[in-house]
């Protein structure tokens, strides 16, 4: 039975910052040691596309986050619809 909290809350954005590249930050699984610098920095970016992904095969899910945000990075643009699709099995 799967529950509530059994996902997991990403965020995909540019970073203003540092180097304007696109970063992925995973909320869910962030800890004490460094859940403030990693909000700080993505609260500090542009926020590019946000969502959950099912904590079951979520190996899976953020291989397919990983390549969008290289692709993004490569400066090909994506939009959210195609995000969505990308990911469609594993959002819950």
């Amino acid at each position: 039975m799967a529950f509530e909290s059994d996902k997991i809350m990403f965020e995909i954005y540019k970073d203003k910052l540092y180097n304007q590249r696109f970063r992925v930050v995973y909320y869910t699984e962030l800890n004490e040691n460094n859940k403030h610098a990693e909000i700080n920095r993505a609260m500090a970016g542009t926020s590019y596309y946000d969502g959950f992904i099912k904590d079951y095969r979520k190996d899976e899910a953020k291989k397919i986050i990983e390549d969008i945000v290289i692709q993004l990075n490569e400066g090909n643009m994506i939009n959210k619809e195609e995000i969505r699709k990308r990911l469609k099995e594993y959002i819950p």
